[in-house]
């Protein structure tokens, strides 16, 4: 399958590393299939999650451990269905980043704050590659802080 992504240009994406969101993510309820791309200067520490279905829509994403966090959560029995009752080895949890810049010339210098959305991680069943955003309205989850190395 090939996409057009204004970031990465022209994408031949393999059909079999799609990752399905059945409901989508909030705010973009119509994206519904993405891929992982690894960015070439991080591999293996930031990723983006590009929508198939609107090459324009894509999120930086990394996991929680590169920024020395652990999550414990509880599923509901309707996300845990949506995710096809992963086992909890095949289940993987990403963060979406974002830019933060606090005026126009630090965003044109490239000069922002990077911030992880810690209250509504995606969740990945990997053995089928079905995924969900958990939205946590309050921190009930246990959230770690360790100090970096």
């Amino acid at each position: 399958m090939k996409i057009d992504s204004p970031r990465f240009g022209s994408l031949e994406v393999d059909s079999n590393k799609l990752i399905e969101f059945p409901a989508g993510l909030p705010g973009f309820e119509t994206c519904k299939h993405f891929t992982l791309i690894e960015v070439a200067d991080r591999p293996q520490q930031v990723a983006v999650l590009q929508s198939v279905d609107q090459p324009d829509v894509a999120f930086s994403v990394t996991t929680p451990d590169l920024l020395g966090l652990q999550y414990e959560f509880s599923l509901s029995a309707e996300e845990e269905s949506l995710l096809g009752n992963p086992r909890a080895e095949d289940v993987a949890v990403l963060l979406i980043l974002r830019r933060e810049a606090d005026d126009e010339l630090q965003r044109r210098a490239g000069d922002a704050t990077l911030r992880a959305n810690l209250t509504a991680p995606l969740v990945i069943n990997g053995a089928n590659r079905r995924g969900l955003q958990k939205v946590i309205a309050r921190l009930g989850c246990e959230v770690t802080l360790r100090p970096a190395d």
